[in-house]
């Protein structure tokens, strides 16, 4: 399986992107990697690290920027990473592509280049999140920010979808993120959209507030984009304020600094189970193509994990599976 990566895109590129690829192409056997950026940068990593793995070069010399505008970079910087490595899809020269650059260049660039699966009106980016039952998938976390009753019918088709393909759960539950429980809450398109989600799914639970997206009330979290991003942005920002908080405090006394070296362990194992780095990337649903949208502050193991996800895409076949449930 081809998967192309963006090696320009993400806070710790190209270093902690090309550390990345190759511990994937060390854990992935089937894997035949395709490193998009530019080559200089490449065979300073090579010289310096001195890694032994097989890859192909596409060469790309411009870069997007985070703060540059998705839609006017896409168009102006047609020699970019995530212009090529959109476009390598598109051509069929690769199976999938990864990146942790600018996420609305990459949106733009996938829709814009790929299309949209056919009843698909709007992507929507899905994303893993733990939770005390397991996992739920999130969708819409970003892609967009005006939704209409529709598309977050859609976002729920594909959510389904994946739940039950990639994260094997046979009958995935769905929940709307709104302000409150009760069916009269939200604005009017909230309000409508679960009627509809009510009308045309079985294992629809209704209206889940902010509070429960972590208790694993349900498989899958539907949402727009502007809520979904902002939930998804303050529970970042609380994890890491918690775990500060709480080193800052334990430190203070002698008890404390005992306390934590007895929980090193334990509290290892919380790490990792809420470090955003052991779920890779998020999938772009709803395009005509594979495409994996990494955290912008990823590591070596976040763009490896990334990567496994498109491979576990490729191997169910996510998008043919999706155009399935679309028509029925």
């Amino acid at each position: 399986m081809k998967v192309a990566l963006d090696i320009m895109g993400g806070d710790y590129a190209p270093l902690e992107i090309l550390k990345g690829a190759y511990l994937a192409s060390q854990e992935f056997k089937d894997l035949e990697l395709m490193l998009v950026g530019k080559s200089s940068l490449i065979k300073e990593y090579l010289e310096k690290e001195n890694p032994k793995f097989k890859f192909s070069l596409i060469e790309a010399s411009e870069n997007i920027e985070m703060a540059d505008s998705p839609a006017l970079s896409v168009r102006r910087k047609k020699d970019s990473s995530i212009v090529k490595g959109v476009e390598l899809i598109k051509n069929k020269e690769a199976d999938a592509f990864v990146s942790c650059g600018n996420t609305g260049a990459l949106v733009c660039a996938s829709t814009l280049y790929l299309g949209l699966i056919e009843g698909i009106e709007r992507p929507g980016i899905g994303l893993v999140l733990p939770t005390l039952k397991g996992s739920s998938l999130m969708i819409d976390v970003g892609a967009n920010i005006d939704s209409k009753p529709l598309h977050l019918f859609q976002y729920a088709l594909m959510a389904e979808v994946y739940s039950q393909k990639v994260l094997n759960k046979p009958d995935p539950s769905l929940g709307l993120l709104n302000i409150g429980e009760e069916e009269t809450k939200g604005p009017e398109f909230l309000r409508e959209t679960s009627s509809l989600l009510k009308k045309n799914f079985s294992n629809f639970l209704g209206n889940i507030e902010p509070k429960d997206i972590f208790m694993g009330i349900c498989d899958c979290i539907i949402s727009d984009g502007l809520a979904g991003n902002i939930a998804l942005k303050v529970s970042e920002g609380f994890a890491e304020a918690v775990a500060k908080f709480l080193i800052s405090e334990v430190k203070k006394d002698f008890l404390g600094r005992l306390g934590l070296g007895l929980l090193k362990r334990s509290l290892r194992r919380f790490y990792q189970m809420i470090d955003y780095a052991e779920y890779g990337g998020a999938p772009l649903l709803g395009v005509n193509g594979v495409v994996i949208i990494g955290h912008g502050r990823s590591s070596a193991k976040a763009v490896k994990n990334a990567i496994r996800v498109a491979l576990k895409e490729l191997e169910v076949n996510i998008n043919e599976e999706i155009k399935v449930r679309i028509k029925n």
